[in-house]
């Protein structure tokens, strides 16, 4: 059996990481917490045991966003990175943005449901969120 190794970055590459192995899991968040800190109105989370992770280039900042709670983020370009939670010690909970395989790391539910967004509706599979983005788009071009 082959190992599992994701790698991942933020957007300017000062920080890099890796985690080695399977995800503890993949769920999409609807806290209003993780809205405020990733400006999305919902955000997709991977988690990983600590031991499974490393940081091979930089340091992720660390923000108390509310007790027991730390964001993670990169001080030079401003990424959103990283979740934990002391309610959940020993593991760290990654932005799947921040993976080059993100695709690879499929969310299997959702957590704080009540929290969504009433317009907001996850979507998964090809082309899923992308509908309406394509409808209008073929719109503009038979009206041109």
């Amino acid at each position: 059996m082959t190992e599992q190794v994701y790698e991942g970055r933020c957007m300017c590459g000062a920080i890099q990481f890796k985690a080695e192995g399977p995800p503890k899991w993949v769920l999409w968040c609807h806290c209003e917490s993780c809205r405020r800190h990733s400006g999305a109105p919902a955000s997709v989370f991977v988690s990983f045991s600590d031991k499974m992770v490393i940081v091979t280039d930089g340091e992720i900042t660390k923000y108390a966003s509310s007790p027991g709670v730390e964001r993670g983020f990169c001080a030079q370009c401003g990424s959103t990175l990283t979740c934990s939670n002391a309610k959940l010690p020993n593991e760290t909970h990654f932005h799947i943005g921040a993976f080059e395989r993100a695709a690879d790391l499929v969310p299997s539910g959702e957590i704080f449901p009540e929290e969504r967004l009433p317009w907001f509706e996850p979507r998964t599979g090809p082309l899923g969120g992308v509908t309406a983005l394509a409808r209008m788009a073929l719109g503009r071009e038979r009206k041109s």
